[in-house]
C-alpha cells in the first residue's frame, strides 16, 4: 500500500482522503472540501456551507467558495525572509564568486571607458584650438608665449583654457592619439560586454539550482507534514504557494542579483571616478543619494504591503476557483452560479486593487528618481561647463563627468526600480517559507514489525479529539482478533473513519496506544507500518495514466500476469476490454472517462494487488450498481480470509457476514457482537437497522 512518505507528489490527493474523519467528528466541520474530496462532495460542501447556520472558524484558516471568510496573512518581514531567501544560495558561493569577480572587472572595465572616450574628446577639441590658434600666431609657437600674450591682450579666461589643454597653433587633431583612445574604449565595452555575457549564463545556472533545490525541499516538506496541515489548507491556495510563488521567487532573483551587484558595484566604481575626476562636482552628485533614498524608502514601505496583500488573495482567488469548478456540477445542479460567480468577483476585485496598488505606488519610484537625475545633471552642466571656461577642468572631463553622472543615478533609479520586484519576490518567499516552517508529523520511530504478521490489533484506552475543546474518542479499548472481519457503523460524525486514520497514523493518540501483533504501531516507521495495510476508501482516486499502472501503483514490480488476476478478481477485467486500449487505456487525472463505479472497482484491483496484512474498506462500494456489489462482496470476502480486515459501512447489508459489528456513537463503542446478536438485543444496531429496511418496507406496503 501506498504511503505518504513514498508517494509521487502526484498521489498527494491520496494521502489526504482519509479527512472524511473529520466529516465523522461531532461538532467539527470542515468549511471547504478536503484534500481527498470529490468532486460532488467539493461541491455539496460549498452549498452546505451556504446554508449552514454559523460555525465555528478554524484557526484563521481560509473557507468554501461560497461565500466565508479567507484566512489572514502576517505581514511580510521583509529583512528576515531576504536573508532567508539570499541563505538558499549559499551551496553555489564558489560560482557567486566568479560571478562577482567577473562582474567587478566588467563594471571596472565599463566605469573607466568614460574617461578614455573624455580622453579622445580632449584630443579632438585641443586640436580644433590649435587650428584656430593658428590663425592668430605663427605655427609653432610655444603655447605660454601664446597665453602670455593672451593674458596681455585681456584674454585671461581663454588664456587659461589654452594653457590646460596645451593648444599649439597650426598643430590640429593627432589622430593617431585619437586613435588609440578611441580603440582602447573599443576594447574596454567589448570585454565589458563579454563578461556580461558570461557572469549572466553562471547567475542563471545559480539561481535555476537554488530555485530547484527549494522546489525539492516543498515537495519533501509536504511529505512529513500531518494529514492535518492539508485538512486546513485551501488546495488552491497551496498550489498556489508551491507554484505560483516559487515561479514569483525565481523571476526575481533571476533579473534582480545581477542587476543589483552590476549597480552596487558601478556605483561604487563611478563614484571613485568622479572623485578622481572632480572631487567638487562628486560632492554635488552625492546629494542625490539621501534624497533618492528618503523617496525610496516612503514609497517602498507603502507598496510593501500591497505586495503581501497582492500574494494572499492570488492564494484566496486561487483557493476559491480550485473549490468551486472541482464541483461545478453541483453547484449548477443547485443553481448556485451566481453565488460562486460574486465571491470570484470580490476575490478578483480585492486582487485587481491590491495589484493595481502595489504596481502604481512602486512604478512611481522610476519617474521620481528620473526627476532627481535629470536636476542632478543639469547641475554639473552648468557647474562644469563654468570650470572649463575658467580652464579649471578639461572639456573632456566634463564630457566624463556627465557620463559618470548618468551612470551614477542610473542604478540608483534601477535600484529603486526593481523594490517592486523584490518585494513581490520576498512577499513569495516568505508564504513559501511558512510552508517549510509548517509543524511537521513526529519523528520516525526505529521499531519494527514481526514476520509473518497474525493481524492482532488492539486499541487500549485510545484518546482522541480534533479540537481541544471537543472531545470525540476517550477511553475507547477494542481487540480485533487475527483473521476476524470487524464492521464498524453509526451515524455520521460517530468517529467511524477517525478510528481507522488513528490505525494509518494519519493522526497521532492523544492519549493509550494501538497494538499490532503486540507491537505499539506508534515505535514502527509509518512506511513500515502503512506497507502491511491496504486501503479502499469511499473517495476514489486515480491518477493520470494506463488503467494497468493505476492497479500496478498497489504493488510496484508487479508481475502483468499479478495485475491481471488482481483485475480479475475486482471484476475490472470485465469492463475493461470494452474500452478502445483495454488495460492501456489512458485515464485523466480526474477518472472522468471512467464510470464511478468504474474507478472505485479499479481502486478494488489496487488493493487486491498489494496483498496486505490488514485490510481497511471505508465504503469501498458505495459507487457500485447492485449486481456488481454482489460480485463485489464475494471478492471481497475472498480477500479478507486469512487477514484482519476493518470495514465501514451505512448499508447494513453489506456486513451480515461480519465477525464483529461496532456500534460507534459520539466517539465510543455503544455496542458490538454479531448481525444476530444485535438484532435480537434491539439496541442502536436494531434501530439504525429498521431505519434502513423497516420503514422502506412499511411504506411500501402503504
Amino acid at each position: 500500500m501506498s504511503t505518504p512518505e513514498h508517494t509521487p507528489r502526484r498521489a498527494l490527493p491520496e494521502a489526504s482522503t482519509s479527512s472524511a474523519d473529520i466529516k465523522d467528528s461531532p461538532g467539527t466541520t470542515l468549511p471547504e472540501p478536503a484534500e481527498g474530496m470529490n468532486a460532488d462532495q467539493a461541491a455539496a460542501a460549498a452549498v452546505d456551507a451556504q446554508t449552514a447556520p454559523a460555525r465555528p472558524k478554524h484557526g484563521g484558516r481560509a473557507q468554501g467558495p461560497m461565500g466565508m471568510s479567507m484566512g489572514g496573512e502576517k505581514p511580510v518581514n521583509f529583512g528576515v525572509s531576504l536573508r532567508r531567501l539570499l541563505g538558499h544560495l549559499r551551496p553555489e558561493r564558489p560560482l557567486i564568486g566568479g560571478v562577482i569577480l567577473m562582474a567587478a572587472v566588467g563594471v571596472g572595465a565599463n566605469v573607466v571607458g568614460p574617461k578614455i572616450l573624455g580622453k579622445a574628446t580632449d584630443v579632438i577639441f585641443t586640436g580644433a584650438i590649435g587650428q584656430m590658434l593658428g590663425q592668430q600666431f605663427p605655427a609653432g609657437t610655444p603655447t605660454s608665449v601664446v597665453v602670455e600674450r593672451m593674458r596681455a591682450g585681456g584674454g585671461g579666461q581663454f588664456a587659461d583654457m589654452v594653457e590646460k589643454m596645451g593648444a599649439v597653433p597650426g598643430v590640429g587633431i593627432d589622430y593617431d592619439r585619437l586613435g588609440h583612445w578611441l580603440l582602447l574604449a573599443l576594447a574596454l565595452f567589448a570585454g565589458s560586454s563579454l563578461l556580461g555575457f558570461a557572469q549572466g549564463w553562471l547567475l542563471n545556472g545559480v539561481v535555476q539550482r537554488s530555485i530547484y533545490r527549494m522546489r525539492q525541499e516543498v515537495s519533501s516538506k509536504l511529505d512529513r507534514l500531518p494529514l492535518s496541515y492539508f485538512d486546513k489548507q485551501p488546495r488552491g491556495e497551496l498550489l498556489s504557494r508551491v507554484t505560483n510563488d516559487i515561479d514569483n521567487v525565481s523571476q526575481t532573483l533571476q533579473q534582480t542579483l545581477s542587476q543589483l551587484l552590476n549597480a552596487l558595484l558601478t556605483l561604487v566604481g563611478v563614484l571613485a571616478m568622479m572623485f578622481w575626476v572632480s572631487w567638487q562636482l562628486a560632492l554635488v552628485t552625492l546629494l542625490i543619494i539621501p534624497v533618492s533614498g528618503v523617496l525610496a524608502g516612503i514609497i517602498g514601505k507603502r507598496s510593501q504591503k500591497l505586495f503581501a496583500q497582492m500574494w494572499k488573495s492570488t492564494g484566496e482567488l486561487n483557493g476559491h476557483i480550485e473549490e468551486a469548478y472541482s464541483g461545478h456540477a453541483l453547484v449548477k445542479t443547485f443553481g448556485r452560479q451566481k453565488e460562486v460567480e460574486q465571491v470570484f468577483a470580490q476575490h478578483n476585485d480585492g486582487l485587481f486593487r491590491s495589484a493595481f496598488g502595489a504596481q502604481f505606488i512602486s512604478g512611481i519610484i522610476m519617474p521620481v528618481m528620473f526627476f532627481v537625475g535629470n536636476l542632478n545633471y543639469v547641475v554639473i552642466a552648468v557647474v562644469g561647463g563654468l570650470k572649463v571656461a575658467h580652464g579649471s577642468m578639461q572639456l573632456g572631463d566634463v564630457q566624463a563627468f556627465i557620463q559618470y553622472s548618468r551612470m551614477f543615478t542610473q542604478p540608483v533609479t534601477q535600484v529603486a526600480s526593481m523594490s517592486n520586484l523584490l518585494q513581490s519576490g520576498v512577499a513569495s518567499a516568505e508564504r513559501v517559507f511558512q510552508v517549510l516552517d509548517a509543524p511537521e508529523q513526529s519523528p520516525e520511530a526505529t521499531g519494527s514489525l514481526p514476520e509473518p504478521i497474525s493481524g492482532r490489533v488492539a486499541f487500549e484506552d485510545v484518546r482522541f479529539r480534533y479540537l481541544p475543546e471537543r472531545p470525540l474518542i476517550d477511553g475507547l479499548d477494542l481487540v480485533a482478533e487475527p483473521g476476524q472481519t470487524v464492521a464498524i457503523v453509526g451515524p455520521t460524525g460517530a468517529g467511524k473513519t477517525t478510528l481507522v486514520n488513528l490505525l494509518m497514523r494519519f493522526y497521532e493518540l492523544q492519549g493509550g496506544r494501538i497494538t499490532l501483533d503486540g507491537v505499539d504501531i506508534s515505535s514502527v516507521p509509518r512506511r513500515e507500518l502503512r506497507d502491511r495495510m491496504g486501503m479502499v476508501l469511499q473517495d476514489t482516486w486515480l491518477f493520470g495514466g494506463t488503467i494497468r499502472e493505476n492497479i500496478a501503483y498497489g504493488r510496484p514490480g508487479a508481475t502483468e500476469e499479478e495485475i491481471i488476476a488482481a483485475a480479475t478478481a475486482a471484476y475490472v477485467d470485465r469492463f475493461v476490454h470494452s474500452l478502445p486500449d483495454g488495460y492501456d487505456t489512458v485515464i485523466d487525472e480526474e477518472g472522468s472517462n471512467v464510470s464511478a463505479g468504474e474507478k472505485q472497482l479499479i481502486t478494488i484491483a489496487r488493493a487486491f494487488l498489494s496483498d496486505p496484512s490488514l485490510l481497511i474498506l471505508d465504503e469501498a462500494t458505495s459507487s457500485v450498481d447492485t449486481r456488481t456489489e454482489v460480485l463485489v462482496q464475494q471478492a471481497m470476502a475472498a480477500l479478507r480470509s486469512d487477514r484482519t480486515s476493518f470495514v465501514i459501512a451505512h448499508r447494513l447489508s453489506t456486513i451480515r457476514d461480519a465477525d464483529l459489528i461496532l456500534v460507534m456513537e459520539h466517539g465510543a463503542i455503544v455496542e458490538q457482537g454479531t448481525h444476530h446478536e444485535l438484532l435480537e438485543a434491539k439496541g442502536h444496531y436494531h434501530d439504525l437497522y429498521q431505519a434502513q429496511f423497516a420503514a422502506p418496507l412499511e411504506d411500501d406496503a402503504a
